[in-house]
């Protein structure tokens, strides 16, 4: 058998990051994310069925310092997820596949859902 040399496959330190890169991970990351989100809406569904102690425990929890950072963080990693996967709609669609085109819709991407989420946190706690 004789030993020919092959290209070996590019590594991630050989790759220069794009956002467009980022975006792919941000996506599968906030994928992730929201299953955590969706145990978080159990807890609350089951702690809503199991009486007002069991609620207030909850409350208590998710109203502290770091309760809010997981929701928010739960809020962003939700809105990062639907605009990504509104942009892919597109691109199943065939259309945004232009290199000027993919880095407009990744900014865009990202600035719809920064504002998307605070736009959900200012309104969730009444301040519109």
């Amino acid at each position: 058998m004789s030993q020919t040399k092959r290209p070996t496959s590019p590594h991630l330190q050989v790759y220069s990051w794009s956002l467009e890169m980022a975006l792919s991970i941000l996506h599968r990351a906030s994928g992730a994310a929201l299953t955590g989100g969706t145990l978080l809406i159990t807890w609350w569904v089951i702690a809503i069925a199991s009486g007002p102690a069991a609620y207030a425990q909850f409350s208590d929890i998710l109203g502290s310092i770091i309760g809010k950072i997981i929701l928010f963080g739960f809020t962003y990693a939700l809105m990062v997820h639907l605009c990504n996967g509104i942009r892919h709609l597109f691109w199943d669609m065939g259309k945004g596949f232009e290199l000027e085109d993919t880095h407009r819709s990744s900014r865009l991407v990202l600035i719809s859902s920064v504002i998307l989420t605070i736009l959900s946190w200012v309104i969730g706690y009444g301040l519109i």
